[in-house]
């Protein structure tokens, strides 16, 4: 079998989930080429696992101190240049079209009449789940920005409905967390005026990870850039996270069973969406804004009971996938809850 994989870049999340399935297909012997879109080409690291991957330009939202700039984004993107992606992108010679939200693997599928397969947090919002500011254009977006023939939508509860849960990738090692360590990733905010809000809370230490930050140590906090290591190891070694309300983080904080404050990013309804959901699931605490008082009080409150466990989703779909039967998904759904 031979799988052209596309990829949304705008976060890292996507990517995250690109990594545990490119495992699962590297041990069942499955050739799959990567495609990525939605950030420049300097902006990714440690890719060296996905070989020779493509780059397109795609979409993204461009997003300033915490909230989405459309004016921004619908100012940067370049539709004639998607659409030429589209069109000159042959999919003829694949088995199958996989997409994580990627909109030019997706519509060149749908084009050339092959089956797309989209597995993804945002395909979890075709289905009866919790949403927050949810319209008529944010749900033609999640219909309609990269479409499939089939669709796997992932998140942390069923909700009653025919989705499955997270993809996690996670080392197989065991750290011990660091009492009152926290990793704070919100790279969607100035970073910093974070750095200014923590500074006073010396009961902890910060591993802040986030675009524009060097490698420094400023007395009980650490910044660093983006990393896959050094991110997963500070993971692993936090007691709590706050971050933005972005879905694969959390997932893999929740699996780890972190104390979890999200600060979901200002006018995209699926951040917000997020937040609602892990309220009202008990899972994780929400600040629409932060400050020094929010921050210290979610890090000296109470932890909220958390016992979850997900199964190895992505080992599941990769099986799945290779009995070649994409239209039966509720048995896949079924044997993960």
């Amino acid at each position: 079998m031979r799988i052209l994989y596309g990829v949304q870049a705008t976060g890292n999340g996507h990517i995250s989930r690109a990594r545990a399935m490119e495992k699962q297909f590297r041990q069942a012997g499955v050739n799959v080429d990567f495609l990525f879109s939605g950030r420049p080409a300097e902006q990714f690291f440690d890719m060296q696992q996905f070989g020779q991957y493509q780059l397109r330009r795609g979409l993204t939202f461009v997003t300033e101190a915490g909230s989405v700039n459309y004016w921004q984004s619908a100012k940067q993107a370049n539709l004639g240049e998607l659409w030429r992606d589209i069109r000159t992108l042959d999919v003829r010679n694949y088995d199958l079209i996989l997409t994580d939200f990627e909109p030019i693997s997706a519509w060149a599928a749908k084009r050339q009449g092959k089956t797309c397969i989209a597995i993804g947090h945002q395909y979890a919002f075709l289905h009866k789940i919790p949403m927050e500011n949810a319209n008529l254009l944010s749900r033609n977006v999640f219909r309609h920005f990269a479409p499939a023939s089939y669709s796997l939508g992932l998140h942390w509860h069923h909700f009653d409905q025919p989705i499955l849960p997270p993809i996690i990738d996670l080392p197989s090692s065991q750290v011990e967390p660091i009492a009152k360590h926290v990793l704070v990733y919100l790279p969607f905010e100035d970073q910093q005026q974070i750095i200014r809000l923590l500074t006073p809370l010396k009961d902890f230490s910060f591993s802040i990870f986030g675009p524009g930050l060097s490698s420094q140590q400023l007395g009980h906090i650490q910044t660093q850039p983006p990393s896959l290591q050094a991110f997963k190891t500070a993971l692993l070694q936090s007691e709590a996270v706050l971050s933005n309300a972005g879905f694969e983080l959390i997932s893999e904080a929740l699996q780890l069973q972190k104390h979890i404050m999200v600060k979901p990013l200002q006018g995209q309804m699926e951040q917000q969406s997020n937040a609602l959901a892990l309220t009202q699931l008990k899972l994780a605490s929400r600040a629409n804004q932060l400050s020094t008082k929010v921050i210290a009080d979610w890090l000296h409150g109470p932890r909220l009971a958390n016992t979850i466990h997900y199964p190895n989703v992505a080992a599941a779909i990769c099986e799945w996938l290779l009995q070649d039967q994409p239209d039966q998904t509720s048995r896949l759904v079924n044997s993960l809850w």
